[in-house]
């Protein structure tokens, strides 16, 4: 049975705790309202969901950390098929590459690495994460290339918390059932943008880039209710006689 909390009155927190009392990350307040013991890892979230949350939830800012709240009573209960979990992890994937990459090479001057990625087609599976290998690695290199060349002021400007909270989280989720030579070169790619990149262009990159992430987070729970939707609606009927 759920637990009802005021989440305008909890505050999320990076790391582990022992026990509530002393404070919880946004898996830990999952684990509390869905009636649980108390864990970062409650069994009736989704494992890819609640990995990509874990680590996005400890790279954020504290300031940022809250806008995880409103997820809390939505990711209960999102368990779902092995199938359906890998359906999962390739979304992160794609994201990764294809979003929150493209938005990092835009903010470094890389907009036509950004386009060539973008123009690739969603990765849904080994084959489409290996046809975007091409367009990953141009723009790993061209990113690295900007990197030495900005030096390593620009580098300390950019943080982790400018890149880390987005991405660390999408290649935790995705990387178990989907790693592949993808992952290297979008993650280097993105990096190297972001660090090049001076400090006062970089929070609305992160904003947006969050945003999106928070939307993922919403299709992932959302892809599995609608296909259960679709299991479980009634056949059309064959019959010509008009239906009361």
């Amino acid at each position: 049975m759920l637990r009802e909390i005021n989440l305008d009155s909890i505050q999320l927190k990076s790391g582990g705790h022992s026990s509530i009392k002393d404070g919880g990350c946004v898996m830990e307040w999952v684990a509390f309202v869905a009636g649980r013991d108390h864990t970062d890892h409650p069994p009736c979230v989704s494992p890819i969901i609640g990995e990509f949350l874990r680590s996005w939830n400890d790279a954020m800012s504290d300031d940022d950390r809250q806008m995880l709240k409103p997820l809390i009573p939505h990711v209960i209960n999102t368990v779902s098929t092995p199938g359906m979990e890998l359906l999962r992890s390739y979304m992160a994937l794609n994201w990764y590459c294809r979003v929150s990459t493209p938005a990092w090479l835009r903010l470094a001057g890389l907009t036509s690495e950004a386009e060539a990625i973008e123009a690739t087609a969603p990765i849904v599976d080994r084959v489409t994460a290996a046809a975007a290998q091409e367009a990953l690695n141009k723009a790993r290199n061209a990113a690295s290339a900007a990197w030495s060349a900005a030096g390593s002021a620009a580098g300390s400007a950019a943080g982790s918390a400018a890149w880390s909270a987005a991405w660390s989280a999408a290649w935790s989720a995705a990387g178990s059932a989907t790693w592949s030579a993808a992952e290297s070169a979008a993650r280097s790619a993105a990096e190297s943008a972001a660090r090049s990149a001076a400090r006062d262009k970089l929070r609305p990159t992160v904003e947006m880039v969050q945003k999106s992430a928070l939307e993922l987070i919403e299709r992932m729970i959302l892809v599995d209710v609608a296909i259960r939707a679709w299991d479980t609606a009634a056949p059309p009927s064959t019959s010509e006689e008009p239906q009361p």
